[in-house]
């Protein structure tokens, strides 16, 4: 199993100096956050944003359904199942982002992880874990998945951005809050904003601030 089918936009005379590899949420594909790439390259020439789809097929839509993928099952929300598949997925993860950094030739230190909801909780996984240290996680409506085995102080640290609708009914925003606090309290340098009204979805103004975070780590 690897992650194989990916959709990329980036410099057309093909000098790459970054990478923003975007992690969709449960039940979509590649093809839905790539389709923000061409508003945040306006403001990122030389960064290529790569779009995979998840290796899994979504477990929650009928048996077949096309272009529906996941990174680990949602079937039961217990928070221990969810940790076993997140870690369960990491070696794909992170071995697809050693493949793109050997095909652009782009250190680790000009990668960031971009997530949606269960791609946040993927990036704020794998990223601390990968054998070197990234540049930054924006991730959008998602939460931390806490492995009680593992020191988070041993872990590599970058900077993180959170955004999050408050009326978000899948991803509740408390998960932010508790991201927020469990981060911050072990020295991640984490910011971002929770936006009134905003169901799980992705925004202008998280966009707009998602642009402004990437710029400051990749310009």
């Amino acid at each position: 199993m690897s992650i194989s089918n990916y959709y990329e936009h980036g410099p057309q005379d093909g000098d790459v100096k970054s990478l923003v590899v975007m992690l969709h949420g449960v039940g979509s594909n590649g093809r839905d956050l790539i389709s923000l790439a061409p508003m945040m390259a306006q403001s990122l020439s030389g960064t290529m944003f790569i779009s995979p789809d998840a290796p899994f097929a979504c477990d929650m839509v009928p048996q077949g359904y096309p272009d529906s993928f996941q990174w680990f099952s949602l079937q039961t929300r217990d928070p221990q199942d969810m940790l076993n598949g997140v870690k369960n997925v990491f070696p794909l993860v992170e071995s697809f982002l050693e493949t793109l950094v050997k095909r652009f030739n782009v250190p680790y230190g000009k990668v960031v992880l971009l997530g949606f909801s269960q791609g946040t909780m993927t990036s704020l996984y794998s990223a601390p874990r990968l054998k070197e240290k990234i540049a930054g996680i924006l991730g959008y409506s998602g939460a931390l998945l806490q492995d009680e085995q593992t020191n988070i102080q041993d872990l590599k640290r970058m900077p993180i951005r959170l955004i999050h609708g408050q009326a978000d009914d899948v991803v509740p925003v408390q998960s932010w809050d508790n991201s927020m606090e469990v981060l911050q309290a072990h020295g991640y340098e984490v910011d971002g904003h929770t936006t009134p009204g905003l169901t799980h979805s992705i925004d202008q103004e998280g966009i707009d601030s998602g642009v402004s975070f990437l710029e400051k780590l990749l310009k």
